[in-house]
């Protein structure tokens, strides 16, 4: 087979792509989520059964989108029909990354408005809105946030504008530029903020919190949430890591770099779990306070605190780097497909693409306030939005790059894009992406899907 091109272009170097494609993973889901969730499962047993699941089915399915995208170097849809197609396979398969490209615009219009709330965040807290803040005031903070549909807009459309004059711009002078600069800021403040955390809250409870197994705490319940957080943080199964992968040069370890990227992600989680809890403990409140630990928890713990207007403004942007490099990775793959199926140029692309979703967000935007009434199935807009792709379309596009990377691509293709590591590490992703991951990816759905409920 003669090599493909991308048209797009290519990362300049491997760290580019490992830069880039922890950008895309390290998100709200690391900063955000990930420490709610080891907060109300048990803390240290839900880390270590994290980690386990980051080895079983993050990294092979990680593996497996990069060896695909790189081979077919071009969108998700049309890279799987272009190695199904090199292996004498139905191109049916391409409908599969048709399903993740669909899947990241639906995942990023109500993204954006969640990461607006970060945005709104961050003047709040420069102007010193936190200091001396009661419980009360800081729920009255957020909900007079979501419950004005105006200003909720305006810092949609302002993230979503963000988005866009990153993608607009391209490979190298768009997407790379933007991680060379955000994640190593993204480091920086996350490690400054451990830094307060360690001076100012109790944090050695929270390293015991965070580290000491509790599995009596954890539960299956807990389980299947380590395991589908496991899977959703590194940004699978939505075309993202895919596209990259198209960019990734001949040459690179895709093996060594799906490490590198798991690891850093999971040092991201573990760092913000760090900087969170200690000031989540020294002000003696509830660890376990779910999605609302950060836009309520912490405004408020941040308003008792020395110096607390001026960390409380670095973690909110760093929330927003965070949110911000994710965004762009969920924006390629429709950018891309609009590229090379519509043949528009890429700033045609990027405005039809960003256009598209900011107004597919005004919905998400609109179930917290005018619409909030308006639900079908018991979900608003947002939370049917939420539920579908986290529950449904994530799973099971997840679920078939596996099968399609370990049934359908030929041992001879794989173990070519998967050269350069230890002799040992093919024939342990291939027996763990045949076998093992799409167990666990279909628990996963079925948990997600309530089957495994009381």
């Amino acid at each position: 087979m003669i090599p493909r091109t991308s048209v797009h272009g290519e990362w300049s170097t491997r760290l580019a792509f490992i830069l880039a494609a922890t950008g895309s993973a390290v998100g709200l889901g690391n900063i955000w989520r990930f420490p709610y969730m080891a907060g109300e499962n048990g803390g240290g047993a839900f880390v270590i059964v994290y980690l386990l699941c980051v080895l079983l089915i993050g990294l092979p399915i990680m593996m497996s989108e990069v060896l695909t995208g790189r081979r077919g170097r071009r969108n998700p849809m049309d890279s799987l029909k272009a190695v199904a197609e090199d292996e004498g396979r139905s191109t049916i398969w391409q409908y599969a990354g048709a399903m993740g490209i669909i899947t990241g615009v639906l995942i990023l219009s109500f993204y954006s408005v969640v990461a607006g709330w970060a945005l709104a965040y961050v003047p709040n807290a420069a102007r010193g809105l936190f200091a001396g803040m009661t419980e009360i005031q800081s729920e009255m903070m957020f909900d007079r946030l979501t419950a004005n549909p105006w200003v909720l807009l305006g810092w949609h459309t302002l993230f979503m504008a963000m988005t866009v004059a990153v993608t607009i711009r391209g490979v190298r002078h768009g997407l790379e530029k933007a991680v060379r600069i955000l994640m190593p800021a993204l480091f920086v403040l996350l490690l400054v903020m451990v830094g307060y955390a360690m001076q100012i809250g109790d944090f050695e409870q929270a390293v015991e919190f965070l580290f000491r197994p509790d599995f009596a705490a954890l539960g299956t319940n807990g389980v299947l949430a380590a395991m589908g957080q496991a899977f959703f943080t590194l940004s699978l199964g939505m075309g993202a890591i895919m596209i990259y992968g198209s960019y990734l040069p001949s040459k690179a370890s895709i093996p060594g770099s799906a490490v590198a990227i798991a690891l850093t992600d999971t040092l991201v989680a573990v760092l913000a779990g760090l900087a969170i809890f200690p000031i989540v403990f020294g002000s003696l409140l509830e660890p376990s306070a779910g999605p609302g630990l950060v836009f309520m928890t912490l405004p408020l713990a941040f308003g008792q605190m020395p110096y607390g207007s001026f960390f409380a403004t670095v973690f909110f942007v760093l929330l927003v780097f965070g949110a911000w490099t994710s965004a762009i990775s969920l924006m390629e793959p429709i950018v891309t497909w609009l590229v090379e199926r519509v043949n528009l140029s890429r700033v045609s692309a990027s405005l039809l693409a960003g256009g598209g979703i900011w107004l597919l967000g005004i919905g998400s935007v609109l179930s917290f306030n005018l619409w909030s009434e308006a639900t079908l199935f018991d979900r608003t807009f947002f939370g049917m939005l939420d539920d579908l792709t986290a529950n449904i379309m994530l799973p099971l596009g997840g679920l078939l790059i596996a099968l399609f990377a370990g049934w359908v691509v030929s041992r001879q293709v794989s173990a070519e894009e998967l050269e350069g590591a230890p002799a040992w590490v093919y024939p342990a992703w291939r027996f763990v992406i045949r076998y093992i991951t799409p167990v666990a990816v279909l628990a996963i759905f079925l948990n997600a899907i309530g089957v495994f409920q009381n």
